[in-house]
């Protein structure tokens, strides 16, 4: 059997060494009030329990890991009709890019950039009456953990500098892309990107992807094997932002990152795991979350490749 925790305490004793260069993520003021020092670190494996060290069980904000769980709805809701209206491609650009979205007229390149999330978010709003309990409650499920809710200052303070994503929304619409109220549909894409989760929390919840889209705990199949085996290679093409392809260099899993400083991973029928560390690199990623997640697949000689 691998041993996890012998493998995860050398990462912890590595990283206690490993200078910082990246910063936290400033542009949300909320989120620049972060101790960069935080780091945790949760892998749930499928056959032999949780294993964990650090921060692990202090919840932070997810924001675009949560594209995974909107854009899982969206695919149960729609499967391939969806794609009409979004694609499945890496971006190449900045998450958050005006001009490729207008290059390719109004179609988002993918679900996690910006754009795609927005589009998603769209989607929900036109097939739930009320999709931000739609999107907590299946997040719920999925943990088992009825207390998981968004972070109100981190969602009021996202809300205030929300200019750039709702000009996103507005090009869309420009294009006949978006079919809700503008405000309706952000006030949704920020609520979903204020959850938060702790990484044991968004452990538990990836193991869906790990696992063949079947809850671990009493087989409960959730999506279809099919869904999310499309839903695994976005995240392995385009879950981190421009720089896939490095994460897929380096690490080797299917995984999502988002700009409080988390990343959740996942190794298909062996485990899901997920990591927090507040300083991002320059492309938007955590930088000490990438390489303990490059060091666990060096350590278990483990990785999709």
């Amino acid at each position: 059997m691998t041993p996890y925790q012998s493998i995860l305490t050398t990462i912890a004793k590595e990283i206690a060494t490993t200078p910082i260069t990246g910063k936290v993520a400033s542009y949300i003021p909320e989120l620049a009030k972060i101790p960069s020092s935080k780091f945790g670190m949760h892998l749930y494996c499928t056959n032999a329990g949780h294993y964990n060290i650090g921060h692990q069980n202090e919840r932070f904000s997810i924001q675009s890991i949560s594209k995974v769980f909107s854009f899982t709805l969206a695919m149960s809701l729609l499967g391939d009709e969806l794609f009409t209206r979004i694609d499945i491609e890496p971006s190449g650009n900045p998450f958050n890019s005006l001009v490729q979205l207008e290059y390719e007229n109004g179609i988002p390149r993918n679900p996690f950039i910006n754009a795609g999330a927005l589009l998603i978010a769209d989607v929900l709003v036109s097939e739930f009456s009320n999709p931000k309990k739609e999107l907590l409650d299946f997040i719920r499920k999925i943990t088992s953990n009825d207390t998981i809710a968004i972070n109100q200052q981190v969602f009021e303070s996202e809300m205030a500098f929300n200019h750039r994503n709702a000009a996103l929304l507005n090009l869309m619409k420009a294009f006949g892309n978006i079919r809700n109220d503008i405000d309706t549909v952000l006030d949704l894409y920020t609520f979903q990107c204020a959850i938060e989760m702790c990484c044991k929390e968004l452990a538990t919840a990836f193991m869906l992807y790990a696992n063949g889209g079947k809850l671990l705990h009493n087989n409960e199949q959730i999506i279809t094997e099919t869904t999310t085996k499309r839903i695994n290679a976005v995240m392995q093409t385009c879950g981190f932002y421009d720089e896939a392809g490095e994460f897929s260099f380096r690490v080797g899993l299917p995984g999502k990152s988002g700009v409080g400083g988390g990343i959740a991973a996942i190794h298909p029928g062996h485990y899901a795991v997920s990591v927090w560390s507040p300083p991002l690199n320059p492309k938007g990623n955590s930088e000490l979350g990438m390489y303990a997640l490059e060091r666990l697949t060096s350590l278990t000689g483990l990785s999709v490749f």
